[in-house]
């Protein structure tokens, strides 16, 4: 098995409905900006506990 998708697969995928594919869009938007808040927030904890402030 190659793991590229057949173009029967392929078809199914542009059959359905556009909210549901925008949908998944959206949730990996929102996934990967929740992901980088976790990270620049444990960032700035580990920052202030070592001192570093800006004020």
């Amino acid at each position: 098995m190659s793991g590229k998708p057949s173009l029967h697969e392929i078809e199914q995928a542009e059959k359905r409905p556009l909210w549901r594919r925008l949908g998944w869009l959206a949730m990996i938007w929102a996934g990967s900006v929740l992901a980088l808040f976790v990270v620049a927030s444990l960032m700035r904890m580990f920052m202030n506990a070592a001192g570093l402030t800006t004020h």
